[in-house]
């Protein structure tokens, strides 16, 4: 089982890969992960600024993921073990929430209608680990049905050079939130 579990991960990083020649972004594996939820560096290069997210990337395993796993209304660490982090090179724009460069804690708080994406200045703690009062802000994330399910959680950056979004996919939610480089 563990090595199907590491072939299906491998498989999943190439078509990351694979996507990412086509958007910009490249993904690599920083470690399997303890709890079978690889997790990776998806980094997207524009100009001389670069975005990079570093999260896990838990499976559905044939789970209903919202609400019944991940509760609606409640933060979710956006992703599983360590938080997710957000780097930036430059600053940028998150729907309408301005991000200076650094390095944060990203959070969502899923709902049925739409998401909320959580931008928090406290890094490096376990992913269950919330402050509020850590908070830099908070951006509204438009959410829409996969037309199939996916498997296992995906973080990207898609869009054109003037369009682009920051996209959350899992099980059958598509959230996404405008993502302006300065």
């Amino acid at each position: 089982m563990k090595r199907f579990s590491q072939l299906f991960a491998g498989a999943a990083l190439l078509s990351l890969a694979a996507a990412g020649l086509l958007t910009g972004q490249e993904t690599k594996q920083v470690h399997p992960g303890k709890g079978g939820s690889p997790h990776v560096t998806t980094s997207y290069k524009m100009g001389s600024q670069t975005v990079s997210i570093t999260y896990g990337r838990p499976l559905r395993k044939n789970r209903v993921i919202f609400p019944d796993t991940i509760a609606y209304g409640k933060v979710w660490r956006l992703g599983s073990d360590e938080a997710t982090t957000l780097e930036t090179t430059g600053d940028l724009m998150l729907g309408s929430l301005h991000v200076t460069a650094g390095k944060y804690t990203l959070y969502a708080i899923p709902g049925e209608k739409e998401w909320t994406l959580v931008v928090n200045k406290q890094t490096g703690q376990w992913g269950t680990v919330y402050k509020a009062d850590q908070d830099l802000g908070r951006a509204e994330m438009k959410l829409a049905k996969a037309a199939s399910p996916a498997d296992q959680l995906t973080i990207t950056i898609e869009g054109p050079a003037s369009n682009k979004v920051l996209k959350v996919a899992w099980d059958t939610s598509v959230a996404t939130v405008p993502l302006m480089m300065h």
